[in-house]
Order: C-alpha cells, then structure tokens, then sequence
C-alpha cells in the first residue's frame, strides 16, 4: 500500500486547532434553497453528512461544497457521530455521504440499513486502518507492543467507542495478538487522542495510538504504522461516496459526477495538509487557496 507522506517539515498542531477546525466547518444555512431548482434540474439545496474527525471526508466534503456554492447549489454540511450519519441517510433526512469505508470499516452500517443506501462507488482505493507509535519507538509489530506494554503505559490510545476501528481493535487485534489485560484500548474522541499523541511527542514518550491512513497526522506527527502480520486491521479499504434513495432523483447532475469522482494518494494529502496541516484559517478559505493552486483537478469536478 502506497503511504502518504511528504518532505516538508512536520509542525505539532495544537488540539485547539485542531477541534477549531472541525468547528468551523460546520458551513451552510439549512434553509437556503429548499424547494428551489437549478436550471439544470438539480434542486439547490443539498445536505452532504460528515463525520466528526474523519479528515479525508472533511477535507472531500469541504471541496464538494465550494464547487457547488460556485454553480447555484445552497450546500450545508452537517457533522454527526456514524450511527447517527447512516441513519440519517437511511431516512433522506442526509443527501449525500463522502467517507464510507468498505468493505470493513462500515460493513455493519451497510447490513443495518440496506436497500436504504445508494453506493455511489469508490473515490479513494488506499484506505487502511493501523496503530501508529513515535518513528523512534522500540518496536515494528503489533507482537512487540504486546511484549513491551508497559513502556507505553499499558495503553493505546483510540478514538470514539463506536467507530468501525475500535471495533476491529477490540474484536480482531486485541483476541488475535493475545492482549488481553496486557493493554486498555482508551477510547475518547478523535481530538482528544490527537491531543495525546502531541503531548507525548513534545515530551518524548512513547506512544500508541489507533489510525487510519490517509491522515495528515501522518505529516504533522514523526510517527509509524505497526506491522500487522495476524492482518487484524485488514487489508486496504476504499472510501465510497453514498446517497440516500432519493439523491440520483434530487440531483441527478450532481449524482453523476460524485460517481466520477476520484483522488489519488499525491491529491489527497496536499488537500488534507492544506486544510489541517498549513496554518489557521476557515475551511471555505483554506480549500479555496488549495483549489486555486489545483485548478486543473478541480476543474475536473466541475459540470
């Protein structure tokens, strides 16, 4: 699996920074466009679901949202925890979903709910879920973690209790490698275990921590995946795209282009590191700068 990195210098974020982030992109006015059409017969208000923390799909549904702005549609984005995303697609009270992970990650979101989701296809064929520790960490296994958990604190830090990845942690890699009491799996949220991973890098320590790639944690943080050699956390994963059953009729334009829509490794990070990784600012500011910089791609989402 090809890994996202690049060669600039990597910068610590601080969490409030990074929670800013998250914040601030909660853009849109719910009620602008409703019941209104495009000359294209799209209707104009569009609702795309994001998940809280989950970068890659912020940073997509950042991008999708300007391009549209700029052609008529009223785009709200909406941030939610993964049940409540799925359901609310499930219901059509969601549009549209960019960051859903198969066939793995958000397998049991899919057998939940059905005929009730409309897979749009795939956007992004390098996903992959990992435990990453600081690049001078002692060890290259997740073997080795087990035999030597008490210099990580007899921990690994995780994300939210009910993402898809604490779940393959906790059901795969904690049975599979024979944890047991050996180490806790802390989960909090996403910002809070990027906070963590800060703290310890700016003191030195050791440190594990549930991640997934691609991530700008990656270029922010000096840190590594942990070799999986059981396969515990699975093989790549794709990001698809997923409407509600009304989407292709809603937006019949905007449905064939998301089906369209893909990123490789090289787009993908320079728009992650230019939403998390360069410096404050808004979302719709900072994605604009990287669309200016990136007209050729972006134009090629363009209708």
């Amino acid at each position: 699996m090809t890994k996202i990195r690049n060669t600039k210098t990597r910068r610590l974020l601080t969490v409030g920074g990074i929670i800013a982030a998250g914040a601030l992109a909660l853009t849109g006015c719910s009620a602008a466009g409703a019941g209104e059409t495009l000359k294209n017969g799209d209707e104009k208000a569009l609702n795309i679901a994001v998940f809280n923390g989950w970068d890659e799909g912020i940073a997509a549904s950042e991008l999708w949202k300007a391009v549209l702005d700029d052609e008529g549609y009223d785009v709200k984005l909406t941030y939610a925890d993964v049940v409540p995303v799925y359901t609310g697609i499930s219901e059509g009270d969601y549009d549209l979903l960019l960051d859903s992970w198969l066939p793995t990650t958000h397998k049991d979101q899919f057998e939940r709910f059905g005929d009730k989701l409309v897979d749009l296809g795939s956007w992004y064929d390098n996903a992959k879920l990992t435990i990453a520790v600081n690049e001078d960490a002692p060890i290259k296994t997740i073997d080795e973690l087990v035999e030597n958990a008490d210099k990580f604190g007899n921990r690994i830090v995780g994300i939210e209790a009910g993402a898809g990845l604490t779940k393959q942690v906790q059901n795969n890699v904690f049975p599979d490698y024979k944890i047991g009491d050996k180490l806790k799996l802390v989960t909090s949220s996403t910002p809070a275990m990027l906070g963590e991973l800060k703290a310890a890098t700016a003191k030195g320590e050791d440190i594990a921590v549930t991640l997934w790639q691609p991530h700008w944690a990656y270029d922010a943080f000096p840190i590594r995946d942990l070799e999986d050699p059981k396969n515990s956390l699975g093989t790549a994963e794709s990001v698809h795209s997923v409407g509600s059953t009304s989407f292709e009729k809603k937006f019949p334009e905007v449905a064939k282009r998301i089906k369209n829509f893909t990123m490789d490794d090289e787009t993908l990070a320079s728009l992650e590191n230019a939403l998390f990784n360069s410096g404050d600012g808004k979302p719709q500011d900072l994605v604009r700068k990287w669309m200016a910089d990136n007209k050729e791609y972006v134009d090629s989402l363009k209708s």
